[in-house]
């Protein structure tokens, strides 16, 4: 039953998350887009610019003031909630899916680092990620936009290197996205507002605002608008394991961050002429090559079988030692993968001791009540079915079994990417 609530939690908050994150996404879209298109011609005495729009059946006309009106409007619309609701939903729910099972999803495979200290190291990381992006925007670096992207671009992929040496291959591009979506959220809260406030308070005690800050609140905005598509991509990136699962998953993340940025740039410019219309070509080529390049290496079928597991007395004694105690599923490893790589029934015995735990109709690991995305291995004719994936994700990138929940060997992929080159056969 705490299997079934668990899951119901994740959903809600992934659902608050997702809709306040459009939600904020959206007004970032939108307002960069209506900066880039104001028609500044001759503008009315105090605007810097207008706009005409239609939408929805309905005509508008949107006017920007050069600093602030004469007189402050009854009704002023804050965008600020949209930005708090989304980094507050997003830190929930890695405390739901990566904090409250940390062995199994944050900790890396065979890293011995402990569940508090992961955890520490995933919030450090946040708030040291803020305070550099904070500080190198007011340095003097600050004042040369292009550079200072490239130093945050660098700092970034070398969070995520460090990232993927210890954390599993999704718990590294959430921890990225979480260090942008903080940079993200410091900006609304501690630029972006500070500055409208005193603009605002500016007008009602009739002084002269201080245009430096509106400025610079303009500047994070934009910075806010380049971060937008890379960490769209982390939120979705978990039902890839072709880019998070790769030994090279952080230089694939940059790779896609590089090309996020490049579709951006273009919609941020195409207003004012198609300078970088190349963009948006380059970056499906770029995209076609990382597919390319990540494309599983399938090992040719051996001749000779596999080579039955016979584990030296001082590992198998070690092995219990950190364990407790054996498992059925250890114990029997060697017997499963003795014969030819072929015989299906060994393939069988492997996948139902170390995939059909949580990948059943009625799984029988407590952390699932339902098998994870619907992805059932019950039957040899499911198994067959599900050939491709079990590769991608077993023997091409070996995320799979979760964390290694169920010790599966290396013995035992090779036997199951030797059954699938040969065509998967059940018979």
């Amino acid at each position: 039953m705490e299997a079934h609530f668990t899951e119901w939690l994740n959903l809600g908050i992934r659902w608050i998350h997702m809709i306040t994150g459009i939600a904020w996404i959206g007004a970032s879209f939108y307002f960069v887009w209506l900066e880039n298109n104001l028609n500044r011609s001759n503008p009315r005495e105090g605007l810097s610019g207008d706009l005409w729009a239609i939408h929805g059946g309905g005509i508008y006309h949107l006017e920007k003031y050069k600093l602030a009106p004469p007189k402050m409007p009854e009704n002023l619309h804050w965008f600020k909630w949209e930005a708090y609701a989304t980094w507050l939903s997003g830190i929930a729910l890695m405390l739901v899916v990566y904090y409250l099972n940390p062995s199994l999803y944050l900790i890396k495979p065979g890293v011995e680092l402990s569940p508090a200290m992961g955890i520490v190291i995933g919030f450090g990381s946040m708030i040291a990620g803020y305070v550099a992006y904070h500080l190198l925007c007011d340095s003097p670096l600050g004042k040369c936009p292009a550079l200072l992207g490239a130093v945050l671009f660098v700092l970034i992929i070398a969070a995520a290197y460090g990232f993927s040496q210890i954390f599993s291959g999704r718990a590294a591009y959430i921890h990225v996205g979480a260090i942008i979506g903080t940079i993200m959220v410091g900006n609304v809260f501690f630029t972006i507002m500070p500055a409208q406030r005193a603009l605002v308070k500016a007008i009602e005690d009739n002084t002269t605002p201080d245009p430096t800050l509106p400025a610079k609140g303009l500047l994070r905005s934009r910075h806010n608008n380049y971060f937008t598509l890379p960490v769209l991509f982390i939120m979705i990136s978990n039902h890839f394991p072709s880019t998070y699962g790769s030994q090279y998953n952080w230089l694939i993340l940059a790779g896609i961050a590089i090309l996020a940025v490049l579709v951006r740039h273009y919609f941020n410019t195409r207003h004012d002429s198609s300078k970088y219309v190349w963009t948006l070509p380059a970056a499906a080529l770029g995209m076609i090559c990382l597919a390319y390049v990540t494309a599983p290496a399938h090992r040719a079928p051996s001749a000779a079988p596999v080579a039955a597991v016979e584990q030296p007395a001082s590992e198998t004694l070690a092995k219990v030692e950190e364990v407790g105690e054996a498992t059925p599923a250890e114990q029997s490893s060697s017997e499963n993968v003795a014969p030819a790589a072929g015989d299906f029934a060994k393939v069988e015995s492997v996948i139902q001791e170390r995939c059909t735990v949580c990948h059943s109709v009625s799984p029988s690991s407590p952390m699932f009540s339902t098998a994870p995305a619907g992805f059932v291995l019950d039957t040899p004719e499911q198994m067959k079915a599900q050939a491709a994936k079990i590769h991608a994700q077993t023997v091409a990138t070996q995320i799979m079994p979760l964390g290694n929940i169920t010790q599966m060997t290396q013995d035992e992929r090779d036997l199951i990417g030797s059954w699938i080159a040969k065509g998967a056969q059940i018979n």
